[in-house]
């Protein structure tokens, strides 16, 4: 299977969500000072390494789906989607309100990308029971 041969709307889902997520981890790291209540352990190379390994699984899951293991890389897409979910911790430490605009928006954009590659994942996966791409 090529690239090319996946579904339009899982690829956009995708991009949005890495880009969305690549937002929000850049922003995480280059201003760590700004995040009110942060741990101290929590360092600018930590964030990105964080998004690298989150990303990876998203990575290794369009992989598979690209040599055939159609349901087990979907899969790991939908674990990678869920995934984006945790920048929603920043709210367990502070406030919606202790945070900046651009903090909450980069917060926001990715759990709504985040969400959306889920339920898009999740519809490739349940509605379809033969092969599905």
């Amino acid at each position: 299977m090529l690239f090319k041969d996946l579904p339009k709307p899982l690829i956009f889902l995708t991009a949005a969500y890495f880009l969305a997520s690549l937002g929000h981890f850049t922003r995480n790291a280059e201003f760590l000072y700004e995040y009110p209540n942060l741990p101290e352990w929590l360092t600018r190379a930590k964030a990105y390494l964080s998004w690298v390994a989150i990303t990876s699984v998203g990575g290794i899951g369009f992989l598979l789906v690209l040599k055939g293991y159609i349901r087990f890389g979907l899969a790991l897409v939908a674990i990678y989607a869920a995934l984006g979910f945790d920048g929603l911790g920043h709210y367990a430490v502070a406030p919606f309100a202790g945070h900046s605009f651009a903090a909450n928006f980069t917060i926001v954009s990715e759990v709504v990308a985040a969400g959306a590659l889920l339920l898009g994942t999740a519809r490739l996966i349940v509605a379809r029971p033969r092969p599905l791409l």
